[in-house]
């Protein structure tokens, strides 16, 4: 009862982390007169991406290279088809030019490139496929790019967007403890809901790539989901998006680089085709950029993403 315990408190730290998070971030965005986009790529995406990056580093430090993998891959995938279809089922997401043609992109180029390299098998004919250190220093260069270019959207000043400005105004000094208390309580919960988790499935005797894949995943992007919903009911759709697409980018390019960097990570034909599920979610995100309302992701799209992610945990459970 214990673990099942953990897991709820973990539960709770999580989204009373997220709604900190969000709140003192909105602050900041009002303070340091920049976007709330920016704020969701960078402040926000960092800080819920934490407990995929210390699994990640702890799993590759320890050999438990399935670990890492899947929960780069799973949680990417759940990010996308969970997260964005249960906050756009709440409040449709309408987006600016900049995410559609810059920031959309750039996450389907990050899980593209990861097909390719991670694809050695295909695309260079060797006897087995893994994303080596030099993998991950393509990856880190390019999260460096991803930085420079965020960077440069701060320096522009804030965007126009066709969101009313939302969340209290409330001083530098408060905005900040809020942010740095949600960040605390995202990685406190996340910890012990990934830690509850884990331990509950091994006693069933589940494999680690499954476990990766499902509940690692699930466990490490509960802060993506529980800070995009808090946006979603605040009608905060930059912060809800930039926050998804920016953790996706950087669970990729720094969380999966800085992984192959400690430890190569072998890339089987199973977790090759969970790969191209992700491919498939970010190109599909894309394409919904345009149907229906322009820059806009409607209910039922975002209902077509939950069906789709209960069809591909099931395949990933049956598949074992």
């Amino acid at each position: 009862m214990i673990p099942v315990l953990l897991l709820i408190i973990g539960f709770a730290v999580l989204i009373k982390g997220a709604d900190w998070l969000v709140e003192g971030a909105t602050c900041l965005a009002r303070k340091l007169n920049v976007s709330d986009l920016v704020i969701g790529l960078t402040i926000v995406a960092l800080g819920t991406s934490l407990p995929e990056l210390f699994v990640n580093i702890f799993a590759s430090v320890d050999g438990n290279v399935d670990i890492a993998i899947g929960n780069v891959i799973g949680s990417n995938i759940f990010n996308i088809l969970v997260i964005l279809g249960v906050a756009s089922l709440i409040y449709p997401l309408r987006v600016m030019d900049t995410t559609v043609w810059n920031e959309i992109p750039l996450s389907l180029l990050a899980a593209v490139l990861t097909g390719l390299l991670a694809n050695d098998v295909l695309v260079e004919g060797r006897d087995a496929s893994m994303l080596s250190r030099s993998d991950g220093i393509v990856f880190i260069a390019f999260f460096i790019i991803f930085l420079y270019y965020t960077a440069s959207l701060a320096r522009c000043g804030k965007e126009e967007t066709e969101e009313e400005p939302l969340g209290k105004q409330c001083g530098m000094l408060k905005a900040v403890g809020l942010v740095l208390a949600g960040f605390v309580g995202l990685v406190l919960g996340g910890k012990l809901v990934v830690d509850s988790a884990v331990y509950i499935a091994s006693k069933l005797g589940v494999s680690q790539s499954l476990i990766g894949l499902t509940i690692v995943a699930l466990g490490t992007s509960l802060p993506e989901l529980a800070t995009s919903i808090v946006a979603a009911l605040k009608k905060n759709a930059d912060i809800a998006v930039g926050n998804v697409v920016g953790s996706n980018i950087f669970n990729i390019f720094f969380i999966l680089g800085a992984s192959s960097l400690i430890r190569p990570l072998p890339f089987s034909a199973a977790v090759q085709q969970d790969v191209l599920v992700a491919i498939g979610a970010s190109m599909l995100l894309f394409l919904f950029m345009f149907t229906g309302k322009w820059k806009k992701l409607d209910r039922w799209e975002g209902a077509v993403f939950v069906v789709l992610y209960m069809c591909y945990l099931t395949y990933t459970i049956m598949r074992g």
